[in-house]
């Protein structure tokens, strides 16, 4: 068996594009990857277009061995966008690899520990807020609308939701300075009062739709630095939060915030690779280890999260893709015992399932584990093509 061909496929989803990766071998078996260009991954597919040539001939079953190439030639350009086509690359050659065993991705891997997968809605009124016209989806304005959305969370079955900082009132926005977008705070990314107040507003109304047993988690992005990231960890505490989500490029700076708040910290969805991870680890900087499968490859994904928990740390995957990157996702939770929660995103664009062959399984706020072979769905490559991705 040798590769012959790789591919990719894009899609409109709305506010961004859907990236899937196509392996195909010489006698015809596909595998599939979903990456992505929209958030930090622009120019990921000229990058797998650079790398084909290095791996069309080659046996895609010996996926290690093709990984330690491609890592090997870019070396000196190691992580970002040459990490995100290498862990796209790889993830279709497990794929390909299972499907030529007759086998579930997650039975290479070890075997599953579990067979449910809690999951937690993720941007919950977040898109409905800053996006809701392209996706199509319900926008939410006032405070009333948060509520409904806590209420609609429970309604679905889900036991926990995750939220971004929204400011409301009359022009309501997105506070996502970190980005350079959503209203005032950029460069200086500053915990105003205006947004503290915001926020527990914000949690109030959550908590007020969804009653007290679901968990919120809380995503502040890049949006602050130290100071704001500690002084809105505190201005949580009343709310009994799940988690706060802290991007920082600090290891030592997420410790000091860690130190100083009540909630458990989760971190590093930016990272590539255990070298990146280990000074978080070391510096016993997050509670919970969030590890993007598409953008590092599910086997490397795997031995971070192996050495995490060599440091008492949990693991969560970053999930914000679609519907493959989500079964993608269920196998890497299958196998590491160190699993905290898995996200997903409940609001999403009207043919958001017609682009996959197999949906996923929900029941009672939890996946379900795939059993088909490989990652257990396809790209349908029609309802691709008729949805054409949208120009950035």
């Amino acid at each position: 068996m040798k590769i012959a061909r790789v591919e990719h496929l894009h899609a409109d989803a709305g506010q961004r594009n859907f990236d899937f990766l196509k392996i195909t071998t010489d006698d015809g078996l596909v595998g599939w990857s979903e990456y992505n260009e929209s958030f930090g991954g622009l120019g990921v597919s000229a990058v797998i277009d650079g790398l084909a040539p290095l791996i069309v001939g080659k046996d895609p079953r010996a996926h290690e061995a093709i990984v330690t190439l491609l890592y090997a030639v870019r070396r000196q350009a190691s992580g970002g966008v040459v990490q995100q086509a290498i862990g796209a690359i790889e993830n279709a050659l497990l794929d390909v690899k299972a499907r030529a065993l007759g086998l579930p991705v997650y039975a290479l891997l070890g075997g599953p520990v579990r067979d449910r997968i809690r999951l937690y809605w993720s941007h919950c009124g977040t898109y409905r807020l800053a996006w809701s016209g392209p996706m199509q989806i319900p926008a939410l304005k006032t405070l009333q609308d948060v509520v409904n959305a806590g209420k609609e969370v429970v309604a679905r079955g889900f036991t926990a939701l995750k939220t971004n900082v929204f400011i409301l009132g009359k022009e309501p926005y997105l506070h996502s300075p970190g980005f350079a977008r959503g209203g005032p705070g950029f460069p200086e990314l500053n915990a105003e009062r205006h947004v503290l107040a915001a926020i527990r507003e914000q949690l109030a109304a959550f908590r007020e739709g969804t009653g007290p047993d679901v968990d919120i988690l809380v995503d502040l992005n890049f949006n602050f630095k130290t100071e704001g990231f500690l002084q809105v960890a505190r201005a949580l505490e009343p709310f009994d939060v799940f988690w706060v989500e802290i991007d920082t490029r600090d290891p030592q700076a997420l410790h000091y915030v860690r130190s100083r708040t009540t909630i458990p910290v989760a971190s590093c969805e930016c990272l590539f690779g255990r070298r990146d991870y280990r000074p978080y680890l070391e510096r016993q900087a997050v509670d919970v280890a969030i590890i993007d499968t598409p953008w590092n490859g599910v086997s490397e994904s795997l031995k971070i999260a192996a050495m995490a928990d060599a440091y008492e740390v949990n693991v969560a995957p970053h999930n914000f893709y679609g519907h493959l990157a989500t079964f993608m996702n269920a196998h890497f939770c299958a196998v590491v015992p160190n699993l905290r929660i898995m996200e997903i995103d409940p609001d999403v664009v009207p043919w958001y399932d017609d682009l996959v062959t197999v949906k996923p399984r929900i029941e009672a706020g939890h996946l379900l584990l795939p059993t088909g072979p490989g990652w257990g769905t396809e790209v349908d490559e029609q309802a691709v093509r008729a949805h054409p991705p949208r120009k950035r």
